[in-house]
Order: C-alpha cells, then structure tokens, then sequence
C-alpha cells in the first residue's frame, strides 16, 4: 500500500503475511484488537513499524489504527462509493439518451422515405374550398384504417389549377387542406399529434397542361395519404 507520512511524502509499504494488523483498543491504548489487512482502506491513518528494503521499500511488521479512525475512513470511502455510483448511472443515463437521440436523428432524417398504405383525392369547385360531403365516408374509412398501422401518420396536401393569379391559388390550396384537415380531426377523431402539417402547394404539381376543363378540375384537388415511416417499421 502507499503511506503519506505527516511530511507529506509517500512510502511504499509492502505487506506480507507476517504483517499485524490490529485496531488499538481500551482506555490506554494498549489492547490491540486483530484486523484483516481488508481494514486498510484508503484514508486511514496509521502506524507503521517494520524495517526498509534497498529499494526503499518499508516491510511492514505491523500496521495499528484507532477504532475512531477506521470509522472516519469508512464513513468517507462509503461517501466515494454512493458518489462512484451516482456518476456511473449518470454515464448510463447520458448514454442511453444519448443512444435515444441517435435512434430519433435516424428515423427524423428519413422523413421522406414512406409506406403509403392508402390515398384519397378529394376535387373541388373552381375558386371553392369547401367539401362535397360525398368525400366524407372516404374520409372516415382512410383514418380508421390509419388507427390501425403502428406510427401512422396522416399527410393532407393540396392543389389548385393556374386559373386566376398564383397567390389566389396559393390560398386556395391552403383553404382546400384546412378544410380536409378539420374534418378529419374533428369528424374523424383524428389526433393532431397524427397530422402532418396541411401542404399548400399552390400551382404546383399540375395534371396534364391544365389546358382543357377536365385537367384544371383534375387540379383542384386535395391529396390525403396514410403513411408510415419505413424506420418505425422497421424496413428499408
């Protein structure tokens, strides 16, 4: 063991199995109480008698301690132990959040990577964003069929043709997913936590040349998906 003297130099001491270990006991001090070399924790203070190697090295021939002591040493080294502990659960803790927050990247940088398990294209008026409530039983069919896969999510985006100015169909875009998105929260039960922003994607994406009736109707349209990420399904 290492001895730091009251010089506050340090001695190596080596003990052997001639070495006496002992508490001293009794008003006197002069009872010497047998110890197992296990007493000698690290802050005990003690006496030490034995003769020096030519190394420098001191053979212990005895090593004595008071009760007092021990108790002060043993009271500090459980003290080093709880904090030990605390800090390797605090290493455990940091690296298992740490492990969480690396799971949560991979999956968040994967966004864009989906299972489309259904879709429903709902069609509008010219210049209307209001439901023709025929879309509706397709609606409630789409979300419970949603409730049904582990980690949906639900994506509602909407269109409009180039008839009249890009900011009137950038709104209207935007009103048509609204109105969607309201009716599957609120007929639907659908939480918010399960939705996606609505997209208002305006003049873009457009069907066709958008150059004859049937293809500017086609536009207006909102798009509603049920999708699941392929990291919580655990796919590629």
């Amino acid at each position: 063991m290492t001895l730091r003297t009251s010089a506050s130099t340090e001695v190596t001491v080596l003990l052997t199995d001639k070495t006496q270990v002992g508490q001293i006991q009794g008003l006197l001090k002069v009872r010497r109480k047998e110890m197992s070399m296990a007493a000698l924790i690290p802050g005990l203070v003690v006496n030490v008698k034995g003769t020096y190697t030519s190394e420098n090295h001191l053979v212990a021939e005895s090593v004595s301690f008071k009760g007092k002591d021990l108790e002060q040493a043993e009271a500090i080294d459980a003290g080093m132990h709880e904090t030990k502990v605390q800090q390797e659960q605090h290493q455990k803790q940091l690296a298992a959040n740490q492990a969480a927050i690396d799971e949560a990247a991979a999956r968040f940088g994967q966004l864009d990577d989906y299972y489309i398990f259904d879709e429903v294209t709902i069609y509008f008026g010219n210049g209307k964003s209001n439901v023709d409530p025929k879309y509706i039983p397709q609606l409630m069919a789409l979300a419970e069929k949603g409730k049904t896969i582990d980690g949906y999510l639900i994506e509602v985006k909407g269109y409009a043709s180039t008839v009249g100015s890009t900011a009137l169909n950038q709104q209207l875009s935007e009103d048509r997913a609204d109105a969607v998105t309201n009716i599957l929260v609120q007929q639907a039960d659908m939480p918010l936590t399960r939705m996606l922003a609505p997209g208002a994607m305006g003049e873009t994406h457009q069907i066709g040349n958008n150059q004859t009736e049937t293809e500017q109707a086609q536009n207006r349209r909102v798009v509603v998906r049920v999708l699941q990420n392929k990291a919580i399904s655990g796919s590629s």
